[in-house]
């Protein structure tokens, strides 16, 4: 599937945050891209851009395409609770973001190249599907074969994120998604009404 494959640090200047991790790119030019950089005087946005830009935000970080994020979004909207928590939920509960989570990579993209690559197993099961859907309770392991790849020892080494419903066994690098994060387990800095108020027009 078709992935966004340009210059990350110019998304990121885009939103004002780094959305896709440490860049040192970003700390030295933390303004808007552009010719004009810092001097260009930016109007007020508009209740529409504002919500764009809040949902285009919130696709980048996860890596998520449109058709994905608005299928997401309806069974967000059909699923009991407030739809957009559900929403960042359902982002969550990925097993790219999960296996990033983790620190088994550094960015998501290198966790969606793990899964993708058959680095990465489901309750003993080889995943090859990045967008796949953990429940509570299912145990993301490193392969046999692959727990001796540099990058994913490198990765773990450098990794000190702790969350509560992530638990990690760094002997047989393996991990248990515990349970669905609440929101204020969630430490993305998004908006999800705005992106609730972007679908719902």
């Amino acid at each position: 599937m078709a992935r966004y494959t340009g210059p990350k640090t110019k998304i990121a200047r885009k939103f004002g945050e780094a959305i896709f991790g440490d860049d040192k790119s970003f700390e030295k030019r933390n303004y808007p891209p552009g010719q004009h950089g810092n001097a260009r005087r930016r109007g007020k946005k508009s209740e529409y851009a504002i919500q764009l830009m809040e949902k285009q935000k919130a696709k980048y970080t996860y890596g998520v395409l449109e058709r994905q994020f608005r299928n997401m979004f309806k069974r967000a909207t059909a699923a009991p609770g407030i739809t957009g928590e559900v929403l960042l939920q359902l982002c969550e509960s990925r097993l790219d973001n999960v296996v990033y989570r983790m620190g088994i990579s550094p960015s998501r993209s290198g966790a969606r190249q793990l899964v993708s690559h058959r680095h990465i197993t489901v309750n003993g099961e080889l995943v090859n599907i990045p967008s796949y859907q953990l429940k509570a309770g299912d145990v993301v392991a490193v392969r046999e074969k692959s727990k001796s790849l540099e990058a994913i020892e490198k990765s773990l080494s450098n990794s000190s994120n702790v969350y509560e419903w992530i638990t990690w066994n760094s002997e047989k690098k393996e991990g248990t998604y515990v349970s669905v994060p609440a929101r204020i387990q969630i430490p993305e800095n998004i908006n999800e009404q705005f992106i609730v108020e972007l679908y719902s027009k």
